[in-house]
């Protein structure tokens, strides 16, 4: 996910990003933001924080840990926001949305 600086809440991007980067996928041992599994960040709601992300596929087995492990995160930086996870398929996830950081994790 790329954080546009001249966004109005680049900074708040910007922490749920480091925050998500100790999300771990617990079957490949990588953070999902080098994963790509995030794909977008909004804090236009002055309540709420809308994260939409995907799972490196539908049946994932580990799919409602990391989506816990999401709400966790945030909440823990942001405790006065409610989180909502919209969960999508659209784009669906291949190793093309990983960072070269994650590649590298995997000897890609």
């Amino acid at each position: 996910m790329q954080i546009n600086l001249s966004d109005p809440y680049a900074a708040e991007k910007i922490k749920a990003l480091q925050a998500l980067s100790q999300v771990i996928d617990p079957e490949l041992g990588i953070n999902i933001i080098d994963m790509g599994l995030v794909y977008d960040l909004d804090f236009s709601e002055p309540t709420k924080i809308k994260v939409e992300m995907t799972l490196s596929t539908p049946n994932c087995p580990m799919g409602d840990a990391i989506i816990q492990g999401v709400e966790n995160r945030l909440l823990t930086a942001f405790p006065a926001l409610k989180i909502e996870i919209n969960l999508v398929w659209e784009p669906f996830w291949s190793i093309d949305k990983m960072s070269d950081e994650g590649r590298a994790q995997l000897n890609m």
